[in-house]
């Protein structure tokens, strides 16, 4: 390959304009590196025209016309596998949204395609890419919390009454478990370990929707560690991703925190990057202080968006996996399990 051609642009695509997908439009067309839009509406077209680039129907045209190195797919959850499938089979590269697909034995294939095929298969959860993050784990690896013994995470929001007057929001799949929680199962695997094992409970009792408003979850980790989630998203609170993280000018930063991560030696909150330790020895006698872990700030789509054209090129590998993908679709499956028949829910390796 030419010099020329190695430090040409990626030449990304988009599947779905949608909420989601109409960003990821915005930033790679910032970047220079969008080349073409699939999505069959009127607005799609016309977005896809103001930014000079085209616009096809559905993904096999755009696939078969346009060749690009990548493509984000954006498209409603039941789509995604076909769209993976499609994509791996063109030998694309594919960032498909989260989750991964709208079942486990789709996201397993999905997965089990790129495998065989070596054709890159990338997943959306785009809260990896934080600056935040990467801070967390760094400090998490080193050891400086000691030995991991518990973990807490709460996702309290509150989503207006109006949000529900789209039916598709009040029936099963459509609660925060799938839809806000899938966010934080990933990044507590990412930075605390597998989980085993998993004991749930859902409530509908604010609005009394076919589907959960709140949830609570005991989580097994392998490394022995045991984690509380609770999810709501009838709960007026400070204490969200969404409101402490300032990743994204739509929701207002709070300055509190959403998950407390605990270690034989020390104590971690984030995404405030609170460290609390004692100054000497480890006792609840002893003096005990806070710190803040520094970082950069940073928007993770974009930096999300610029890995997957690194990758589309052949100059990186995956940073979050279609295995790491399916490891957060399958505790969500456990949840719901759990929280179906009232039992343990094992989680298979």
């Amino acid at each position: 390959m030419s010099k020329e051609s190695t430090e040409s642009p990626a030449r990304l695509a988009v599947a779905g304009v949608g909420l989601v997908g109409k960003r990821h439009v915005e930033i790679l067309a910032a970047e220079g590196t969008l080349v073409a839009i699939a999505d069959p509406s009127p607005a799609a077209t016309e977005i896809a025209h103001q930014l000079g680039v085209p616009a096809y129907p559905n993904l096999t045209e755009l696939l078969v016309s346009e060749r690009p190195d990548g493509v984000v797919a954006a498209t409603p959850n039941q789509s995604h596998e076909a769209d993976g499938l499609a994509c791996i089979e063109a030998g694309v590269p594919v960032l498909i949204e989260k989750p991964l697909a709208s079942d486990i034995q789709g996201a397993e294939r999905l997965v089990a395609a790129s495998n065989q095929t070596g054709i890159p298969l990338l997943v959306g959860h785009h809260r990896r890419y934080n600056p935040l993050i990467a801070k967390a784990k760094d400090e998490i690896d080193s050891g400086r919390l000691g030995d991991l013994v518990a973990v807490n995470a709460l996702c309290w929001l509150y989503k207006p009454d109006s949000y529900f007057d789209v039916s598709w929001r009040r029936e099963p799949g459509a609660g925060p478990v799938f839809i806000n929680l899938i966010h934080d199962v990933e990044l507590l695997l990412h930075l605390c370990g597998s989980v085993v094992s998993i004991q749930s409970a859902e409530s509908s009792i604010v609005r009394g929707n076919n589907v959960e408003d709140t949830a609570v979850v005991i989580l097994r980790f392998e490394n022995g560690a045991l984690g509380t989630i609770t999810v709501s998203d009838s709960v007026t609170s400070p204490w969200s991703w969404e409101l402490t993280a300032a990743e994204n000018p739509a929701y207002p930063a709070t300055g509190a925190f959403a998950y407390m991560i605990g270690g034989t030696r020390g104590s971690l909150s984030i995404p405030d990057l609170g460290l609390w330790s004692n100054s000497g020895e480890s006792g609840w006698h002893e003096p005990i202080e806070r710190r803040t872990l520094r970082t950069e700030a940073a928007d993770p789509l974009v930096l999300q968006l610029r890995h997957f054209a690194e990758v589309s090129q052949g100059k990186a590998v995956p940073h979050v996996t279609g295995a790491d993908g399916l490891r957060a679709l399958k505790v969500i499956s456990a949840i719901k399990e759990a929280a179906a028949n009232g039992q343990v829910v094992e989680i298979e390796p």
